[in-house]
């Protein structure tokens, strides 16, 4: 499941992971976090397609969001008739980046894997919805070392998970228990703030013949 299975997704249209309203436990919990923590005053958003999520955060903070296809990048401006600028002439484009920004709201289109750790610190919230979950586990593994270097400098992870018996389905989007992200994050303290079951709703835009599936918000910090 390498980059060009995305891209191939964002050029087929399929899109069944995309939310057409800001996520609910991002709503809920993002306020209240960034409110007990005003010293965050960034959100990182990696693999954020061009969710509504996006919008809801820069509400509340200026937002860096990551994101490989250009497709997705594009067509959240434009679907949110919001005038940017794109640009290869900035500190990131060394790195393989194009920048897309619209006032406090930027979107690096690139490889998430190139963005250098020194781009994240303490004053930053890493906002997770769908990027863990879409990753099998070599790539996980890899995913979450990016995060838990920033997790060292002091950033914080809003971590919002998905878990079903993984013998009834294929990813992605992947099951990842709360065993997996304990495991992942073993060296910070990992606090689960809500579960709630959504069996029978599916998820997103996709409907899921799972005995149980149940989404999990987690906040991670060092």
């Amino acid at each position: 499941m390498d980059a060009a299975f995305w891209q191939a997704c964002w050029q087929q249209n399929k899109l069944g992971f995309q939310l057409a309203q800001p996520h609910p436990l991002l709503q809920r919990w993002l306020p209240q976090i960034l409110a007990e923590q005003p010293r965050l005053t960034e959100i990182v958003v990696p693999l954020c397609g061009k969710s509504p999520d996006l919008l809801f955060c820069q509400a509340l903070r200026p937002v860096l969001g990551i994101e490989l296809s250009d497709i997705a990048c594009h067509a959240f401006f434009a679907e949110n008739q919001l005038a940017h600028t794109v640009t290869t002439a900035h500190p990131l484009a060394e790195q393989g980046f194009i920048r897309f920004q619209a006032e406090a709201l930027q979107l690096l289109q690139g490889d998430f894997f190139q963005l250098p750790d020194s781009r994240v610190n303490a004053n930053n919230l890493i906002y997770d919805r769908a990027a863990l979950i879409a990753l099998p586990l070599e790539m996980r593994q890899r995913y979450v070392e990016k995060l838990d270097n920033w997790l060292e400098q002091g950033a914080v992870l809003l971590l919002i998970s998905l878990e079903y018996p993984e013998d009834e389905k294929a990813g992605p989007p992947f099951s990842v228990t709360s065993a997996e992200i304990e495991q992942h994050f073993a060296k910070r303290q990992v606090q689960l703030l809500e579960q709630v079951d959504i069996t029978g709703q599916g998820f997103a835009r996709r409907r899921f013949e799972t005995s149980r599936l149940c989404e999990k918000v987690y906040l991670v910090q060092a």
